[in-house]
């Protein structure tokens, strides 16, 4: 008796044992069950805008060992309104870690924080007002005044 086996990039996830169907009449009604499995890369947890991305890339060229550097965006809990966003260069990256690329730049998340972080955008602005980095995280309910911090 021969198995069923589903292989995905080399790898097997189950081996089912192949069941025998008897054979049917033209006249009975077939039923066929078919369930799709989505195995695919996880969204990015945080998206980087066009000017963040360039500014993280000017910012990488001026540090040394650049090459090695990816852009961690962390969540830890502190900060007024209960949790406080970190960035910052970092040359290790876990086995658990998220990383997408953005351009040249290498983007680096824990995977607690991927959890608060998803479909958020990382932006820059450069304005005579309010010049720096801002995440606008849709799964914030509160922010404080500060803009670094959020529940």
């Amino acid at each position: 008796m021969a198995g069923i086996m589903v292989l995905v990039r080399s790898r097997v996830l189950r081996v089912w044992p192949a069941v025998e169907v008897p054979r049917r009449n033209e006249e009975e009604a077939v039923t066929t069950i078919s369930t799709s499995v989505n195995i695919g890369k996880k969204p990015a947890p945080v998206t980087l805008s066009d000017a963040a991305t360039t500014k993280v890339a000017d910012l990488l060229a001026q540090e040394e060992g650049s090459e090695t550097l990816a852009l961690r965006v962390a969540v830890k809990p502190g900060g007024c309104s209960g949790y406080s966003y970190e960035m910052f260069f970092d040359s290790e990256v876990m086995t658990d870690d998220v990383v997408r690329e953005f351009g040249t730049v290498k983007v680096v998340v824990d995977p607690a924080s991927a959890d608060l972080l998803t479909g958020s955008t990382l932006e820059y602005s450069d304005g005579l007002q309010g010049a720096g980095f801002h995440i606008t995280n849709p799964n914030a309910t509160r922010t404080c005044g500060c803009g670094s911090s959020f529940s």
